[in-house]
């Protein structure tokens, strides 16, 4: 596994040595070093992302998962939002996404996942 992963970041660093703005690899060298434990290098390539493609809710989830691995939980969630307000709408992944995990816990996390999801288990007015 870990051969795999280094042999990608190579594949993928070489990738981008040629085309600094090539998207197709800077997508998945980003989930490359996240994986690898270099999650700042991943919120890098994840803040280059997000100004190379503004209107993709992906890239602002990928964002909002590297901040919110960084207890940068304020960021996460302005990363959140931006991806919900782009049309983000897996709620399912989002509640079992273990880059999240410590972002759930908040009353901020809670309070977005209300104002996005108004229908969803345990949200309705009758659910509350």
């Amino acid at each position: 596994m870990q051969k795999d992963l280094d042999f990608q970041i190579k594949f993928f660093e070489d990738l981008i040595r040629d085309d600094s703005d090539f998207v197709d690899a800077l997508l998945p060298l980003a989930e490359a070093y996240t994986k690898k434990g270099w999650v700042e290098k991943g919120l890098r390539l994840d803040e280059r992302l997000v100004r190379l493609k503004p209107g993709d809710s992906s890239v602002f989830y990928n964002l909002g998962c590297s901040c919110a691995l960084l207890n940068r939980e304020e960021n996460a969630l302005a990363a959140l939002k931006k991806a919900l307000d782009l049309g983000y709408d897996d709620l399912e992944w989002m509640e079992k996404d273990p880059d999240l995990a410590a972002l759930r816990k908040s009353d901020e996390y809670q309070k977005l996942i209300r104002e996005y999801f108004p229908f969803a288990r345990g949200n309705s007015e009758s659910g509350k």
